[in-house]
Protein backbone atom coordinates (compact mmCIF):
# COMPACT_ATOMS: atom_id res chain seq x y z
CA UNK A 1 0.00 0.00 0.00
CA UNK A 2 1.29 3.40 -0.70
CA UNK A 3 0.90 6.62 0.89
CA UNK A 4 -0.97 9.61 0.24
CA UNK A 5 0.64 11.51 -2.68
CA UNK A 6 2.21 14.20 -1.15
CA UNK A 7 1.77 17.00 -3.73
CA UNK A 8 -2.40 16.28 -4.35
CA UNK A 9 -2.62 16.26 -0.20
CA UNK A 10 -0.40 19.95 -0.98
CA UNK A 11 -3.16 20.75 -3.16
CA UNK A 12 -5.66 19.58 -1.13
CA UNK A 13 -4.42 21.73 1.76
CA UNK A 14 -4.33 24.85 0.01
CA UNK A 15 -7.90 24.23 -1.24
CA UNK A 16 -9.01 23.49 1.73
CA UNK A 17 -7.31 26.58 3.72
CA UNK A 18 -8.47 28.94 1.14
CA UNK A 19 -12.28 28.64 2.82
CA UNK A 20 -14.73 26.27 0.89
CA UNK A 21 -18.55 25.65 1.01
CA UNK A 22 -18.80 21.37 1.27
CA UNK A 23 -22.45 20.22 1.40
CA UNK A 24 -23.28 17.02 3.10
CA UNK A 25 -24.47 15.00 0.38
CA UNK A 26 -27.74 13.83 1.14
CA UNK A 27 -29.41 10.42 -0.69
CA UNK A 28 -31.97 10.35 -3.30
CA UNK A 29 -34.91 7.75 -2.65
CA UNK A 30 -38.01 7.29 -4.40
CA UNK A 31 -41.14 7.01 -2.52
CA UNK A 32 -41.16 3.36 -2.32
CA UNK A 33 -37.37 3.64 -0.91
CA UNK A 34 -35.64 2.84 -4.52
CA UNK A 35 -32.33 4.82 -4.97
CA UNK A 36 -32.72 7.72 -8.04
CA UNK A 37 -28.98 7.93 -9.47
CA UNK A 38 -30.75 10.68 -12.11
CA UNK A 39 -31.71 12.55 -8.50
CA UNK A 40 -28.62 12.13 -7.13
CA UNK A 41 -26.76 13.38 -10.10
CA UNK A 42 -28.97 16.16 -10.38
CA UNK A 43 -27.82 16.98 -6.94
CA UNK A 44 -24.20 17.30 -7.72
CA UNK A 45 -25.01 19.15 -10.77
CA UNK A 46 -26.79 21.80 -8.09
CA UNK A 47 -23.49 22.22 -6.01
CA UNK A 48 -20.89 22.43 -8.67
CA UNK A 49 -23.04 25.27 -9.97
CA UNK A 50 -23.66 26.79 -7.11
CA UNK A 51 -20.17 27.38 -6.44
CA UNK A 52 -19.11 24.21 -4.03
CA UNK A 53 -15.81 24.03 -3.75
CA UNK A 54 -16.23 20.67 -2.25
CA UNK A 55 -18.51 17.84 -1.33
CA UNK A 56 -18.86 15.21 1.27
CA UNK A 57 -20.16 11.93 0.50
CA UNK A 58 -21.13 8.98 2.35
CA UNK A 59 -21.48 10.61 5.47
CA UNK A 60 -24.44 11.38 7.80
CA UNK A 61 -26.78 13.55 5.78
CA UNK A 62 -26.17 10.39 3.39
CA UNK A 63 -27.48 8.04 5.53
CA UNK A 64 -25.40 5.74 7.44
CA UNK A 65 -27.59 2.83 6.35
CA UNK A 66 -26.18 2.95 2.72
CA UNK A 67 -23.72 0.31 4.09
CA UNK A 68 -25.80 -1.96 5.34
CA UNK A 69 -25.84 -5.18 3.25
CA UNK A 70 -29.70 -4.61 2.94
CA UNK A 71 -29.34 -1.82 0.98
CA UNK A 72 -25.80 -2.24 -0.25
CA UNK A 73 -25.67 1.54 -1.54
CA UNK A 74 -21.88 2.45 0.08
CA UNK A 75 -20.24 1.99 -3.41
CA UNK A 76 -23.03 2.60 -5.39
CA UNK A 77 -23.71 6.17 -4.19
CA UNK A 78 -19.51 7.35 -3.93
CA UNK A 79 -19.18 5.68 -7.53
CA UNK A 80 -22.00 7.91 -8.76
CA UNK A 81 -21.30 10.93 -7.44
CA UNK A 82 -17.35 10.25 -8.20
CA UNK A 83 -18.35 10.38 -11.88
CA UNK A 84 -20.87 12.91 -12.20
CA UNK A 85 -18.32 14.88 -10.28
CA UNK A 86 -15.37 14.16 -13.28
CA UNK A 87 -17.88 14.59 -15.87
CA UNK A 88 -19.79 17.57 -15.19
CA UNK A 89 -16.93 20.13 -14.02
CA UNK A 90 -13.94 21.50 -15.46
CA UNK A 91 -11.04 19.32 -14.76
CA UNK A 92 -9.16 22.45 -13.69
CA UNK A 93 -11.17 23.63 -11.53
CA UNK A 94 -10.07 22.84 -7.98
CA UNK A 95 -12.55 20.35 -5.98
CA UNK A 96 -12.54 18.61 -3.05
CA UNK A 97 -14.09 15.25 -3.44
CA UNK A 98 -14.41 13.92 0.55
CA UNK A 99 -15.84 10.24 1.50
CA UNK A 100 -17.30 9.91 5.19
CA UNK A 101 -15.57 6.64 7.05
CA UNK A 102 -17.09 5.06 9.31
CA UNK A 103 -17.20 1.77 11.64
CA UNK A 104 -14.01 0.33 13.31
CA UNK A 105 -10.97 0.45 11.92
CA UNK A 106 -10.68 -3.24 9.93
CA UNK A 107 -14.53 -1.23 7.95
CA UNK A 108 -12.49 2.36 7.87
CA UNK A 109 -9.80 0.71 6.11
CA UNK A 110 -12.29 -1.16 3.66
CA UNK A 111 -14.31 2.02 3.11
CA UNK A 112 -11.20 4.55 2.66
CA UNK A 113 -9.16 1.98 0.25
CA UNK A 114 -12.74 2.12 -1.91
CA UNK A 115 -13.17 5.81 -1.73
CA UNK A 116 -8.89 6.02 -2.96
CA UNK A 117 -10.07 4.00 -5.50
CA UNK A 118 -12.67 5.91 -6.97
CA UNK A 119 -10.60 9.47 -6.57
CA UNK A 120 -11.98 10.38 -3.57
CA UNK A 121 -9.73 12.97 -1.83
CA UNK A 122 -9.53 12.90 1.70
CA UNK A 123 -11.56 10.69 4.30
CA UNK A 124 -13.97 12.25 6.97
CA UNK A 125 -13.71 9.98 9.83
CA UNK A 126 -16.52 9.35 12.43
CA UNK A 127 -15.97 7.72 15.70
CA UNK A 128 -19.39 6.71 16.12
CA UNK A 129 -18.89 3.58 16.36
CA UNK A 130 -16.07 3.75 18.54
CA UNK A 131 -17.10 6.29 21.13
CA UNK A 132 -16.54 3.78 24.31
CA UNK A 133 -13.29 3.18 23.40
CA UNK A 134 -10.58 5.35 25.14
CA UNK A 135 -8.46 7.70 23.31
CA UNK A 136 -5.19 6.37 22.72
CA UNK A 137 -7.16 4.03 20.58
CA UNK A 138 -8.96 6.35 18.90
CA UNK A 139 -5.77 7.90 17.66
CA UNK A 140 -4.68 4.69 16.50
CA UNK A 141 -7.20 4.02 14.21
CA UNK A 142 -6.90 7.45 12.88
CA UNK A 143 -3.70 7.30 12.05
CA UNK A 144 -4.35 3.97 10.47
CA UNK A 145 -6.56 5.61 8.33
CA UNK A 146 -4.30 8.50 7.14
CA UNK A 147 -2.44 6.01 6.16
CA UNK A 148 -4.30 5.53 2.89
CA UNK A 149 -6.10 9.20 2.07
CA UNK A 150 -5.93 12.36 3.81
CA UNK A 151 -7.60 12.78 7.09
CA UNK A 152 -10.62 15.24 8.17
CA UNK A 153 -11.22 14.93 11.88
CA UNK A 154 -14.70 14.91 12.80
CA UNK A 155 -16.32 16.11 16.22
CA UNK A 156 -19.99 14.95 16.20
CA UNK A 157 -22.34 16.22 18.54
CA UNK A 158 -23.03 13.44 21.33
CA UNK A 159 -26.88 13.57 20.86
CA UNK A 160 -26.55 11.96 17.46
CA UNK A 161 -23.92 9.92 17.74
CA UNK A 162 -20.75 11.28 18.51
CA UNK A 163 -19.05 11.63 22.59
CA UNK A 164 -17.16 14.22 24.05
CA UNK A 165 -13.54 14.74 22.95
CA UNK A 166 -11.72 16.77 25.52
CA UNK A 167 -8.09 19.21 24.55
CA UNK A 168 -5.86 16.88 24.79
CA UNK A 169 -7.47 14.73 22.43
CA UNK A 170 -7.19 17.11 19.53
CA UNK A 171 -3.91 18.23 20.59
CA UNK A 172 -2.90 14.60 19.88
CA UNK A 173 -4.75 14.15 16.78
CA UNK A 174 -3.67 17.47 15.51
CA UNK A 175 0.20 15.63 15.51
CA UNK A 176 -0.61 13.42 12.54
CA UNK A 177 0.75 14.39 9.79
CA UNK A 178 -1.76 13.55 6.89
CA UNK A 179 -4.81 15.64 9.03
CA UNK A 180 -5.42 18.21 6.41
CA UNK A 181 -8.58 19.81 8.18
CA UNK A 182 -11.13 19.07 11.16
CA UNK A 183 -14.95 19.57 10.77
CA UNK A 184 -16.10 21.11 14.47
CA UNK A 185 -19.74 19.63 15.21
CA UNK A 186 -20.22 19.78 18.48
CA UNK A 187 -22.84 22.24 18.86
CA UNK A 188 -21.66 23.37 21.85
CA UNK A 189 -19.21 26.83 22.35
CA UNK A 190 -16.70 25.60 25.10
CA UNK A 191 -16.32 22.23 22.88
CA UNK A 192 -15.61 24.46 19.85
CA UNK A 193 -12.85 26.18 21.57
CA UNK A 194 -11.14 23.66 22.59
CA UNK A 195 -10.45 22.11 19.15
CA UNK A 196 -9.41 25.70 17.66
CA UNK A 197 -7.05 26.09 20.90
CA UNK A 198 -5.71 22.72 20.80
CA UNK A 199 -4.74 23.24 16.90
CA UNK A 200 -3.50 26.40 17.65
CA UNK A 201 -1.49 25.76 19.93
CA UNK A 202 0.27 22.64 18.07
CA UNK A 203 1.59 24.94 15.93
CA UNK A 204 -0.31 23.48 12.94
CA UNK A 205 -1.20 25.73 10.66
CA UNK A 206 -2.15 23.67 7.28
CA UNK A 207 -5.02 21.99 9.28
CA UNK A 208 -7.66 23.83 8.07
CA UNK A 209 -10.87 24.29 10.38
CA UNK A 210 -14.36 24.23 8.93
CA UNK A 211 -17.68 24.42 11.29
CA UNK A 212 -20.54 22.20 11.59
CA UNK A 213 -22.46 23.58 14.09
CA UNK A 214 -25.41 24.15 12.36
CA UNK A 215 -26.60 26.57 15.28
CA UNK A 216 -24.23 28.83 14.87
CA UNK A 217 -22.55 28.88 11.47
CA UNK A 218 -21.84 32.97 10.61
CA UNK A 219 -20.58 32.79 14.25
CA UNK A 220 -17.94 30.62 13.93
CA UNK A 221 -16.86 31.80 10.17
CA UNK A 222 -16.40 35.42 11.91
CA UNK A 223 -14.40 34.81 14.97
CA UNK A 224 -10.46 35.55 15.32
CA UNK A 225 -10.12 32.79 18.05
CA UNK A 226 -7.45 34.31 20.19
CA UNK A 227 -4.70 31.90 19.98
CA UNK A 228 -1.75 32.11 17.60
CA UNK A 229 -0.55 34.73 15.53
CA UNK A 230 -2.44 35.29 13.57
CA UNK A 231 -5.35 34.57 14.75
CA UNK A 232 -6.39 30.97 14.01
CA UNK A 233 -9.85 30.89 11.79
CA UNK A 234 -12.50 28.92 10.99
CA UNK A 235 -12.49 29.28 7.39
CA UNK A 236 -15.04 27.26 5.84
CA UNK A 237 -17.89 24.78 6.44
CA UNK A 238 -18.40 21.30 5.86
CA UNK A 239 -22.37 21.21 6.71
CA UNK A 240 -25.61 18.91 6.32
CA UNK A 241 -27.31 23.09 6.35
CA UNK A 242 -25.11 23.53 2.96
CA UNK A 243 -26.99 20.55 0.78
CA UNK A 244 -29.83 23.09 1.03
CA UNK A 245 -29.29 27.09 -0.26
CA UNK A 246 -26.15 26.06 -1.52
CA UNK A 247 -25.50 29.10 -3.68
CA UNK A 248 -26.24 31.81 -1.09
CA UNK A 249 -23.66 29.90 1.18
CA UNK A 250 -21.02 30.55 -1.08
CA UNK A 251 -22.00 34.41 -1.33
CA UNK A 252 -21.97 34.30 2.57
CA UNK A 253 -18.70 33.10 2.58
CA UNK A 254 -17.78 35.72 0.15
CA UNK A 255 -19.26 38.32 2.75
CA UNK A 256 -17.38 37.01 5.82
CA UNK A 257 -14.45 37.12 3.79
CA UNK A 258 -14.30 40.58 2.05
CA UNK A 259 -15.63 42.03 5.09
CA UNK A 260 -18.27 44.00 3.69
CA UNK A 261 -21.57 44.59 4.85
CA UNK A 262 -24.30 46.07 2.89
CA UNK A 263 -26.56 47.34 5.59
CA UNK A 264 -23.96 49.76 7.39
CA UNK A 265 -20.51 50.96 7.73
CA UNK A 266 -20.86 51.39 11.43
CA UNK A 267 -18.61 48.66 13.10
CA UNK A 268 -21.37 48.74 15.59
CA UNK A 269 -24.17 47.98 13.46
CA UNK A 270 -22.49 45.97 11.75
CA UNK A 271 -21.46 43.47 14.12
CA UNK A 272 -25.60 43.66 15.31
CA UNK A 273 -26.66 42.74 11.70
CA UNK A 274 -24.19 39.97 11.48
CA UNK A 275 -25.71 38.60 14.89
CA UNK A 276 -29.28 39.22 13.65
CA UNK A 277 -28.37 37.01 10.39
CA UNK A 278 -26.70 34.52 12.76
CA UNK A 279 -30.13 34.25 14.39
CA UNK A 280 -32.04 34.02 11.65
CA UNK A 281 -30.11 31.26 9.90
CA UNK A 282 -30.52 29.21 12.74
CA UNK A 283 -33.89 29.91 13.05
CA UNK A 284 -34.08 28.36 9.40
CA UNK A 285 -31.97 25.22 10.56
CA UNK A 286 -34.21 24.78 13.25
CA UNK A 287 -37.15 23.53 11.00
CA UNK A 288 -34.64 21.32 9.02
CA UNK A 289 -32.52 20.09 11.42
CA UNK A 290 -35.48 19.13 14.34
CA UNK A 291 -33.51 20.09 18.02
CA UNK A 292 -37.21 20.12 18.87
CA UNK A 293 -37.05 16.33 18.99
CA UNK A 294 -33.68 15.84 19.94
CA UNK A 295 -32.55 16.59 16.04
CA UNK A 296 -34.80 12.73 15.35
CA UNK A 297 -35.52 14.56 11.92
CA UNK A 298 -32.84 16.15 10.79
CA UNK A 299 -32.58 14.50 7.73
CA UNK A 300 -35.67 14.52 6.88
CA UNK A 301 -36.12 18.17 6.98
CA UNK A 302 -33.10 18.42 4.61
CA UNK A 303 -34.62 16.30 2.17
CA UNK A 304 -37.99 17.31 2.39
CA UNK A 305 -36.60 21.15 1.21
CA UNK A 306 -34.76 19.18 -1.28
CA UNK A 307 -37.85 17.41 -1.98
CA UNK A 308 -40.42 20.64 -2.38
CA UNK A 309 -37.82 22.55 -4.64
CA UNK A 310 -37.96 18.63 -7.27
CA UNK A 311 -33.83 17.74 -6.47
CA UNK A 312 -35.26 14.78 -4.67
CA UNK A 313 -38.26 12.70 -5.85
CA UNK A 314 -39.45 12.39 -1.88
CA UNK A 315 -38.21 12.90 1.70
CA UNK A 316 -37.77 9.20 2.49
CA UNK A 317 -34.83 7.45 4.27
CA UNK A 318 -33.57 4.12 4.51
CA UNK A 319 -35.03 3.27 7.31
CA UNK A 320 -39.19 3.72 8.10
CA UNK A 321 -39.36 4.91 11.45
CA UNK A 322 -37.09 8.09 9.67
CA UNK A 323 -39.86 10.40 9.37
CA UNK A 324 -40.63 14.29 9.87
CA UNK A 325 -41.11 15.10 13.25
CA UNK A 326 -44.70 16.37 14.71
CA UNK A 327 -45.02 19.84 13.57
CA UNK A 328 -41.66 19.68 11.52
CA UNK A 329 -43.35 20.14 8.22
CA UNK A 330 -45.47 23.38 9.76
CA UNK A 331 -41.87 24.95 10.80
CA UNK A 332 -40.55 24.08 7.43
CA UNK A 333 -43.30 25.95 5.81
CA UNK A 334 -42.50 29.05 8.15
CA UNK A 335 -38.94 29.61 7.80
CA UNK A 336 -39.50 28.86 3.84
CA UNK A 337 -41.67 31.59 3.71
CA UNK A 338 -40.27 34.23 6.64
CA UNK A 339 -36.48 33.33 5.13
CA UNK A 340 -36.34 33.21 1.10
CA UNK A 341 -32.83 34.61 1.46
CA UNK A 342 -31.21 31.37 2.45
CA UNK A 343 -33.03 29.17 -0.06
CA UNK A 344 -31.92 28.95 -3.39
CA UNK A 345 -35.74 28.83 -5.11
CA UNK A 346 -35.45 30.79 -8.46
CA UNK A 347 -31.63 29.46 -9.04
CA UNK A 348 -33.20 26.22 -8.69
CA UNK A 349 -35.90 26.57 -10.67
CA UNK A 350 -33.84 28.05 -13.58
CA UNK A 351 -31.63 24.99 -13.95
CA UNK A 352 -33.52 22.28 -13.04
CA UNK A 353 -34.68 20.48 -16.01
CA UNK A 354 -31.00 20.96 -17.01
CA UNK A 355 -29.77 19.66 -14.01
CA UNK A 356 -32.54 16.60 -14.27
CA UNK A 357 -31.16 15.90 -17.28
CA UNK A 358 -34.32 17.43 -19.67
CA UNK A 359 -33.34 20.08 -22.38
Amino acid sequence: MSSPDTSETDRLRSHLAAGQVIPAMPLALHDDRTWSERHQRALVRYYLDAGAGGLAVGVHTTQFEIRDKKHDLFETVLRSCADEIAGYRRSDDPFARIAGVCGTTEQARREVELARSLGYDAALLSLSAMRRTDDDTLLAHCRDVAEILPLIGFYLQPSIGGRTYGYRFWRDFAEIPNVVAIKIAPFNRYATLEVVRAVAESGRRDIALYTGNDDNIIHDLLTPFPWGEPSLRIVGGLLGQWAVGTRRAVRLLEEVRSGENSATDSATDSATDWAARNAALTDFNSALFDPAHDFAGCITGINEVLRRSGLLPSRKCLEPDEVLSPGQSEEIDRVLRRYPEWHDAAFIEEHLPRWLGHK
